[in-house]
Order: structure tokens, then sequence, then C-alpha cells
């Protein structure tokens, strides 16, 4: 199952989207995936629910949006998750919900995770950093951080001029 920066939605209902392709999906696995990944307050307060039709016209957030392709992922149970920036258009405070539901999510699967924001990756069990189109370190958050070079320097980044 895949989770891309730019999300996929077609046109159909949020119901339709999120229980995409899986068979005898029922509505209660549907919103504790929601739940799971925070957006199912939103989708509650919508006229219509998770019955309220996605297209083009519709006022949903890219934010919104990546959290009901995760929560797809949720639904799907896939053996193995690649997310692509997944988180890359949500608030930190979402972003935060989003990682409790993907320490869930990742456990007992081969998950591939890409993302700029390191939180989102420091509690993978091997972390491959990349420069320039090559791999150049690898290790665990707390390796890397040890080790005191190009992780550890963006890492570290974060936190400065933060008086």
């Amino acid at each position: 199952c895949m989770v891309l920066q730019d999300t996929w939605l077609f046109e159909g209902t949020i119901r339709e989207n999120i229980a995409y392709r899986k068979e005898g999906v029922t509505d209660e696995t549907i919103e504790e995936a929601c739940k799971a990944v925070g957006i199912h307050h939103f989708i509650a307060t919508l006229p219509d629910g998770y019955d309220t039709k996605l297209d083009d016209e519709s006022k949903i957030s890219m934010g919104q949006r990546q959290q009901m392709t995760i929560a797809r992922a949720v639904v799907q149970n896939a053996p193995l998750l690649i997310l692509d920036e997944a988180t890359s258009s949500v608030d930190t405070r979402t972003e935060k919900i989003i990682q409790r539901a993907m320490q869930d999510l990742t456990v007992g699967r081969t998950s591939f995770i890409i993302a700029h924001r390191l939180s989102t990756i420091k509690d993978a069990d091997t972390i491959l950093v990349m420069r320039e189109g090559s791999i150049v370190e690898s290790g665990t958050h707390e390796e890397l951080l040890k080790q005191g070079g190009f992780y550890s320097g963006l890492y570290n980044s974060q936190f400065e001029n933060c008086d």
C-alpha cells in the first residue's frame, strides 16, 4: 500500500475512497481508521458525513486529503507500506496524531518511509540518509545522532535559533 505526498482520491464518497478495493470492510473499521489518523471529527461534521461526495470542487485541504489516504492504508492492512512524504501537508499537531497511528501501522510489516520531517522517521529500525542521490549514513536515530554526521546536523538544525 502506498501513501504519496500527492494524494489520490477519486470521484466518489469519502467512505468509498477509504475502503478502496478492500472487500467487506465495515463502517466501523473505516471510522476507527479515521479516528486513528485524526480525520473522523472533520468527516462527522460534514452534512453527509462519510457519504460526502468528493470531486475536484470539494473543499478539502491537502492535509485532510493526506489523512484520508493514510486512513485508507490503515484499512488496507497490507504487508508492505510505502509512505512518501505522507504528512507533508499537515500541521504539527495533526502530524503527531498521525505518527501515533503510523507506529501501530508499521508494526509487523516492511515499511519504507520517505520524509524530510525527521520526527516522522526517528522511531524507524533503520534510517538511510541520502544526500545528492547517494546513501551517506545509516543506523537508528540514536546511532546517527552519536555519529555527528549529516543526519545529526539536519536534526540539530531544527532547534537552532529557537531562543
